[in-house]
């Protein structure tokens, strides 16, 4: 209900803008597009409505089959038109808007494109949106954006994308994981480094599509593995100069917080020739205790897997749970056509990032533990500090061998180094009248490790069209070498003498391990006509991993770690290999395209235990179908199903049959009888797009299934200690939908967006030897109203409300649901004098958790800024975050056997003044 009331009150605040934007009845303009000479009608042509005053992007449609076109809900002023059409001289008209009489253009006609055989050049008007097959391409000149914004801003502009506050994207309602610039990566492949640091300004058009793996590029079979990607594209004029923002920002202490501080690098050259990108050279630094990344922590691959040490986290967390100050400097490099040495068609691209991250984390939490006709309570407080150094290498290059012969080489590595320090103390209870146990537990952990990924691309074509030849190797190496201390004192309590006992835990763990995955994909293609072609492959695969752990306990005579423990320590290794055979139909028309396979696999698992020279060896077969269809409907309408199976092998730590003590009260043995996960999927999408992308619905819908899933059997003793052991299970099953219609709103200046989404899963482990069912479900619905920069005042509004609930079959009294909202809003106001001012406000709210777990609160920031130089490249910039010093987090987690909530220690209110100067030297 607060959150109702807090969005009435933000619609309220913004009815003086509203009605500064005289809502009055909208008028409509409509006409005909043929060809000048043969009265033809000019199908898909696109037609651009745009202010007079100043060409900015009102909205766009194509012509039917009939060449017509027609525009509704139009605001009365004056506007132009401009049509354009492949191959034809672009047609711009003026045009006033009345209230009660409709704009009707008749008959208009393009003329054909003509050139003379001497050199001429042409310019040509482009349309702010165009749609191209699968590709939505919009043109970033009709987008206005604030004055030196970065590409994320644009992109907040675009119909049918948003951008969260952590600089997630998202387009129809698909997370977009990939950006690339001028079709090439940048930095790899974390969106943020571009999206966060090329500026909106040098962007020449912004397109959107589903790309596919390289491989399924080459053969033109579709493998089902597509990346919904953004593609930016620099302006020809800009892309040769210097370009980048630079900042430098500080901020007094606030009672138990430090200091504050802010530093950024960005500085990029960029050398076209002949329209094309051949050198991009980009230097980026950033330093800060702000909680604030330009780029993601992980780069899409994750760290190395550190074994052994506590871990945990929420989902669904809106704020961060913890303080990170980062430190980051990186170089990226490309170059293509006849600066590389080793062909004309060669390019290469490589870039080096890295980054030091310290995060803190002070916690507290309550766990409901589910127990087969009863439950415990679990208090906790933990406190963390964690030091992590990334470097990272990335790096693409395409070499050309001959004319039909050309290989890929895209390797990627990176080197970490980690320190951690986290301090624990727990304590369990049924009731405060009776104490299961109580703990006090420190965690010293540091070590190294190295993550790979290399894919390498030999592609052959043949002279026969459509007769292709590909090998694909991917590998996969992920290594760490760590050392931890584990100092634990620990009480239980015998409930029917109140007599406690008490244990001690002094110990030292050094654990070496590897894992190495190696995948070999062989594809031929042939066609059986122009439309139908054939694929037959092979696929084989290594996955290798190995683990060595030694505990030593301290030793009191010596004080030493000098007093090996054999029934902890082990030798482990595990080999999951795999032999794929199959082939796909593939028919490919206009509008559809159809596809089925399968595949066998034969598979073996072969575990060993090389401390006791125990082996297993379990050998699996599989039957892999796979099917897609996708159908393209006129008006831009696309409808794609598609059906796969998989197979996952169980993680090495998973296999390990030895107790990991890391917290002697949440002990985890592996299971070296575990069998391959093997999967059933099933995806719908379906998207529209109307009126040039104005209107856009788009709908998801995924089902998985399985009945061999990696679940987890936990067993809890009477004085509360907890050993879980992973087990194979039957009965998984989920399901995600997600809706999303977005619509422009011509005479308000607005886009709205509404979006629900839906999940229901049902799993089944086992607590105490009994199987205990989850069934979790969820149901969201969300709005955003955004409007549409005029050089003023830029606003939005957004709220979002959800429910969730979990039943539990072994303890139904413990079901829970709960309520969370979420609500914001931000405003943007250009004064006179080059003066701004930014605020957004936040409202966050929870229901149903445990008692002081629920929270209301408001985070209000505002930043005040004036540009100055006579290009306004230069800014002095004042900004508070938490104005209401209010900032908090807190997070429920539910598991197959628990429920949790986490409270956390976050960064409150502080102040910071920065000056910022924005590189931009072009022609050079």
């Amino acid at each position: 209900m607060e959150a109702f009331k807090f969005v009435i009150c933000l619609l309220l605040l913004w009815l003086p803008p509203l009605y500064a934007q005289k809502i009055i009845p909208a008028g409509e303009i409509s006409g005909t597009v043929l060809d000048s000479a043969s009265r033809k009608p000019l199908r898909m042509a696109s037609v651009s409505l745009l202010h007079a005053r100043d060409s900015a992007y009102v909205t766009a449609t194509t012509t039917g089959g009939e060449g017509n076109f027609h525009f509704r809900k139009v605001a009365p002023g004056s506007y132009r038109l401009l049509i354009t059409f492949v191959g034809y001289k672009n047609l711009s008209l003026s045009i006033n808007v009345n209230r009660d009489v409709p704009a009707n253009l008749g008959t208009l006609l393009m003329a054909e494109q003509g050139t003379q055989l001497n050199e001429v050049v042409i310019k040509q008007e482009r349309a702010p949106v165009t749609i191209k097959q699968d590709t939505i391409e919009f043109n970033a000149g009709s987008f206005k954006t604030q004055p030196n914004a970065q590409v994320e801003e644009l992109l907040r502009k675009l119909p049918g994308v948003e951008v969260g506050r952590d600089g997630t994207i998202k387009a129809n309602g698909q997370a977009v994981n990939k950006v690339l610039v001028d079709g090439k990566p940048f930095f790899g492949n974390d969106p943020k480094m571009a999206t966060r640091n090329l500026p909106a300004d040098i962007v020449d058009k912004v397109q959107m599509y589903d790309q596919s793996s390289d491989q399924s590029q080459f053969s033109g079979v579709d493998d089902g593995d597509r990346e919904r990607t953004i593609n930016i594209t620099i302006k020809k004029d800009k892309g040769k100069g210097y370009f980048g923002q630079n900042s430098l920002g500080a901020g007094p202490a606030n009672g138990d917080q430090s200091a504050r501080y802010e530093a950024r690098l960005n500085v990029n050259r960029f050398n076209n020739h002949n329209g094309g990108p051949n050198r991009q050279l980009s230097v980026i630094g950033q330093a800060n205790n702000l909680n604030q990344q330009n780029f993601s922590m992980t780069d899409g691959g994750g760290g190395p897997q550190f074994v052994g040490q506590p871990g945990g986290g929420g989902d669904g967390q809106i704020a961060p749970s913890n303080v990170t100050e980062v430190a980051a400097l990186g170089v990226n490099y490309r170059t293509e056509s006849k600066a590389v040495k080793w062909g004309k068609r060669a390019e290469m691209a490589a870039s080096y990032f890295a980054n030091r991250a310290v995060t803190t984390t002070d916690q507290q939490s309550r766990r409901e533990n589910i127990l087969p006709g009863q439950s415990f309570l679990t208090d906790q407080s933990n406190y963390s500090k964690n030091s992590l150094l990334t470097h990272r290498i990335n790096g693409r290059f395409d070499l050309p061998i001959d004319s039909l012969t050309s290989l890929r080489f895209t390797p990627n590595i990176s080197f970490q180094t980690k320190d951690l320090l986290s301090k624990n103390s727990s304590y369990s209870y049924r009731s405060l009248a009776d104490s299961l146990n109580k703990g006090l537990n420190q965690y010293d952990l540091n070590g190294t490790g190295v993550n790979g990924y290399n894919n390498l691309l030999l592609m052959r074509k043949f002279k026969k069209e459509g007769r292709s030849l590909s090998a694909n190797l991917n590998t996969l190496l992920t290594t760490g070498n760590t050392t931890a201390y584990n100092r634990s004192a620990n009480t239980f309590f015998d409930t029917l003498t109140t007599i406690p006992g008490r244990e001690r835990v002094d110990q030292r763990n050094a654990q070496d391990q590897l894992a190495l995955q190696n995948t070999v994909t062989v594809s031929f293609t042939e066609p059986i006509s122009f439309t139908k072609k054939l694929e037959f492959r092979y696929a084989y695969g290594n996955n290798f991993g190995k683990l060595l752990r030694n505990i030593a306990d301290k030793s009191e005579e010596t004080g030493q770690y000098d007093k090996p423990d054999a029934l902890l320590s082990r030798n482990f290794a595990n080999t999951f290999e795999t032999n794929r055979l199959g082939a796909t139909f593939q028919t490919r028309r206009l509008r559809y395209t159809f596809a089925l396979g399968a595949d066998a696999q034969l598979a073996s698992l072969r575990p060993i235990d090389r401390s006791t020279d125990a082996g297993y060896r379990s050998q699996y077969a599989y039957l892999m179908p796979n099917a897609l269809f996708s159908y393209t409907f006129r008006g831009n309408k696309n409808l794609r199903l598609q059906y796969r199976t998989r197979v996952v092998s169980p993680g090495i730590t998973q296999l390990i049959p030895v107790a990991d003590n890391s917290n002697p009260l949440n002990i985890n043995i592996g299971n070296p009888a575990l069998r391959p996960e093997y999967y059933h999927n099933v995806t719908l999408t379906f998207s529209a797009s109307r009126r040039g992308g104005n209107d856009n619905l788009f709908v998801f819908g995924s089902f998985n299934q399985s009945n061999n899933r990696i679940g987890v059997s936990t067993r809890t003793d009477e004085s509360g200690v907890q050993v879980t052991t992973p087990i194979n299970t039957r009965g998984f099953m989920s399901g995600t939908g997600f809706v999303s219609l977005s619509k422009k709103i011509e005479p308000l200046h607005l886009s709205v967006n509404l979006s629900t989404q839906g999940s229901l899963a049902r799993n089944t482990n086992m607590i105490n030897a009994s199987d205990n069912v989850t069934t979790s479900t969820s149901l969201g619905q969300g709005i955003r109203l955004q409007s549409d920069y005029n050089g003023r005042i830029d606003y939005g509004l957004s709220a979002r409300v959800t429910y969730q609930q979990a039943r539990y079959s072994l303890l139904s009294q413990q079901n829970m649901q709960y309520w969370s909202q979420y609500a914001t809003a931000d405003v943007h106001v250009q004064l006179p004098g080059n003066v701004a001012v930014t605020t957004d406000l936040t409202y966050t709210g929870n229901t149903g958790r445990a008692e002081g777990y629920n929270q209301r609160f408001l985070l209000w920031n505002a930043s005040l800024s004036k540009q100055f130089l006579r290009t306004r490249q230069a800014e002095v910039r004042l900004q508070v975050f938490d104005l209401l010093n209010q900032n908090r987090s807190l997070v429920r987690n539910t598991g197959d056997a628990y429920i949790e909530d986490v409270r956390s220690h976050v960064l409150k209110r502080y102040f910071l003044i920065s000056l910022v100067y924005n590189l931009r030297k072009f022609g050079v």
